[in-house]
């Protein structure tokens, strides 16, 4: 049998076979999430030339990568809803259109709060587009390649994340900080092109009629305060009102989403049997805990590295290469891991290596 046609082109004599469409459409996938992953750790590495170019501070211009990671963690749930409510493939294209759009107008910006506001659009264009990047890919493969399809995309983000260092260093020493923002528009283009032409509408699109507005705003709001006091409150105190309050309104909120999501129950943004799930839950908490580790040493490594140990950009970005290459190597390798020793076994070796 083959495969649904809305949702890949598997051949009808080997089911499991795949052919060159479907491989066209994966590596479209691939290349999605190559470019995002590819942005972070880039831009990583560009922030002092940044900082230097607009005349402004560490603490400032961090939110240029602060305001992508807020606003994306921000509306990443919204972007998975929707993507299963009115199609993977039509949120793949808003999702890749505002990303590219808001890089485009990132590279042009004036001063630093320009980038920062370009940034955070982007975040919400990245949000839409990781969820339906990761469900046309589980659509496009056989159920027995579930653990591929899953390899398949987060290596294409860890090997972004492993290279993003070195074209952030070359780009930004041979042209500017504002190419690396430039680079995603043609790459996006050709994902878009990629898509439109191999990748047909999810056939599971699920039939909810209702839009859980008020659960979006209360969550993104929640986690947005959240998140903002987090990060603020190193710089402000802990103690400090603003801070006070932030942590008081992100309660709030969250608060509110849940009474919310119990009254809208299957309509709800977060369906009612995605918290029963004790497993579920536990991978959120294991990856809640140990990737922020990993994370902001992308963040200060480069700045340790250019200006405490005089490194030149570029050789920031080779310092991190060691630890990038080993992250994009075993997330393709990853999901034959966890078949083969377990998911607890992998995230403990992997928490424990952090």
């Amino acid at each position: 049998m083959t495969k649904d046609s809305n949702t890949g082109s598997v051949s009808r004599q080997n089911p499991e076979r795949i052919n060159i469409g479907t491989g066209l459409a994966i590596a479209g996938m691939c290349l999605s999430m190559f470019i995002i992953a590819n942005d972070i750790s880039a831009m990583n590495v560009a922030l002092p030339s940044i900082e230097k170019d607009f005349d402004t501070d560490i603490s400032t211009v961090q939110w240029v990568i602060n305001a992508y990671a807020l606003f994306t963690a921000m509306s990443l749930v919204a972007g998975g809803r929707l993507a299963d409510m009115y199609g993977r493939r039509k949120v793949f294209f808003i999702g890749t259109g505002i990303f590219a759009s808001m890089s485009f107008l990132g590279g042009i910006a004036q001063d630093v709060y320009w980038l920062i506001a370009a940034r955070a659009l982007m975040g919400i264009g990245g949000s839409l587009i990781w969820p339906s990047v990761l469900g046309i890919t589980f659509d496009l493969l056989p159920k027995s390649k579930a653990g591929l399809a899953g390899g398949l995309i987060i290596g294409a983000a860890g090997l972004g994340q492993a290279v993003g260092p070195i074209t952030g260093g070359v780009l930004t020493e041979l042209l500017s900080w504002r190419w690396i923002q430039y680079i995603n528009v043609p790459i996006s283009v050709l994902a878009i092109t990629i898509a439109w032409i191999e990748v047909r509408e999810s056939a599971a699109a699920q039939t909810i009629k209702k839009i859980d507005y008020a659960g979006i705003l209360t969550l993104s709001a929640g986690l947005l305060l959240l998140l903002f006091a987090l990060d603020q409150a190193n710089s402000w105190g802990w103690t400090d009102w603003r801070i006070i309050l932030s942590f008081t309104a992100s309660a709030v909120f969250i608060t509110a989403f849940i009474l919310i999501e119990r009254a809208m129950k299957e309509d709800a943004l977060t369906p009612p049997d995605v918290f029963k799930n004790k497993r579920f839950l536990a991978s959120c908490a294991a990856v809640a805990f140990v990737m922020p580790t990993f994370f902001v040493s992308l963040l200060y490594l480069p700045q340790l590295m250019q200006k405490l140990l005089k490194f030149s950009v570029l050789d920031a970005g080779l310092g991190l290469l060691p630890m990038m290459i080993l992250y994009a190597s075993f997330s393709f390798i990853q999901g034959k891991l966890s078949e083969k020793f377990s998911q607890k076994a992998v995230i403990s070796l992997g928490a424990f290596c952090v």
